[in-house]
């Protein structure tokens, strides 16, 4: 089966300028592109904890759209500016999108994302071998 894009309602804007797909289901897993915390307006918030939310919340929306939920997530990867600032506002936010059994993350601290403004970019893989 090739590759599939997965692409929520409302992400096509996004889709076209950056030239990528939220999501790509293949070989039995859906990889998500990496999200950080811009509310739906494109404004990047500056409280963490509604950036972080956010960033749930889109890959919430990719993993919907591909008829599946957290509790397909087996891999996260959060890259972060300021790691040490905001690690323990992160962590519990993310507990209330994943639970047991967790997926495997990994958290790397970095000097810069893309987007101006962003604390955390939240990259995802997901099982989806229910779809096939």
């Amino acid at each position: 089966m090739p590759p599939k894009a997965i692409i929520p309602p409302g992400s096509g804007d996004a889709v076209r300028q950056l030239a990528l797909s939220p999501g790509v289901l293949s070989g039995g897993h859906l990889f998500l592109t990496g999200m950080t915390g811009s509310a739906p307006t494109g404004e990047m918030p500056v409280d963490p904890e509604a950036q972080f939310s956010n960033a749930f919340d889109k890959i919430g929306a990719v993993l919907a759209e591909a008829g599946l939920g957290f509790d397909a997530v087996v891999e996260m990867t959060t890259y972060h500016v300021g790691l040490r600032d905001h690690f323990d506002t992160f962590a519990a936010v993310r507990r209330h999108y994943v639970q047991d059994p967790f997926p495997a993350w990994t958290a790397v601290e970095v000097a810069g994302l893309r987007r101006d403004g962003a604390l955390v970019e939240i990259r995802v893989i997901a099982s989806a071998e229910t779809l096939l």
